[in-house]
């Protein structure tokens, strides 16, 4: 039998980026659609409006995201080499901060400095990275991924509300993208929930809820510049 249990912390950082994308391209794209239709009469500006809006922002957000975690983990990488440093500098002072640690984490003082001396032969930098830094490979940044997982997912959250555009017919065309909107951020917050492995209720009420209050916050912004988004 196998009793491995299955844990999802190794896919937070996609995750993370996977939904932030998607949530952005359905919002950001229902938003320009919803504004130029309200001006246009016809389908042709809303199209391209549409398809432009989402491939700069598939852009914009697959940079955004690669920039943000390569600063991570240029703090990452920069700590771990000051580690490095400390442990050939003073090796006995880093020993006694690690069992520190271990001790504070409720192990008696003896059982710490053992814990610590033991994990210091193994790979001193690998302990003080994870229980000292909190880097752990699992968690680690990685840019290349979250820039890929963004920029795919913010296209494929776009997408979504242009092909609805394309289908919708115009005079109803405002009050179809927002409550189809609102169903793909709650299909969204499924999927992040079964992907993430959490109980659906919370994942999909944040991702809606948010989501809402963001194309309401649109919507009202436009009505103080007599500008009908809805």
């Amino acid at each position: 039998m196998n009793n491995q249990e299955k844990h999802f912390i190794n896919r937070s950082g996609w995750i993370r980026a996977g939904v932030l994308g998607a949530n952005d391209g359905i919002l950001s794209t229902a938003s320009i659609i919803i504004g130029v239709a309200a001006a246009s009469s016809s389908r042709e500006p809303v199209i391209i409006a549409a398809v432009a809006g989402l491939v700069a922002g598939a852009l914009s957000m697959a940079a955004g995201e690669y920039v943000s975690v390569s600063s991570q983990t240029d703090i990452e990488k920069s700590d771990i080499e000051r580690e490095k440093q400390e442990l050939l500098d003073t090796p006995e002072q880093e020993l006694l901060e690690l069992a520190k640690i271990y001790e504070d984490r409720g192990l008696k003082p003896e059982t710490a400095l053992e814990v610590a001396t033991q994990l210091t032969n193994h790979n001193a930098l690998e302990a003080h990275a994870r229980d000292e830094l909190g880097i752990m490979e699992l968690t680690e940044a990685k840019p290349m991924q979250a820039a890929l997982s963004s920029g795919v997912a913010f296209t494929v959250g776009g997408f979504l509300p242009v092909i609805t555009a394309y289908v919708t017919p115009l005079p109803i065309l405002t009050y179809v993208q927002y409550a189809s909107a609102i169903l793909f951020l709650i299909v969204l917050g499924a999927v992040s929930a079964k992907t993430g492995g959490s109980q659906l209720a919370k994942p999909i009420l944040r991702i809606t809820i948010w989501g809402t209050l963001a194309m309401g916050m649109s919507a009202f912004i436009g009505y103080l510049f007599n500008v009908n988004l809805l």
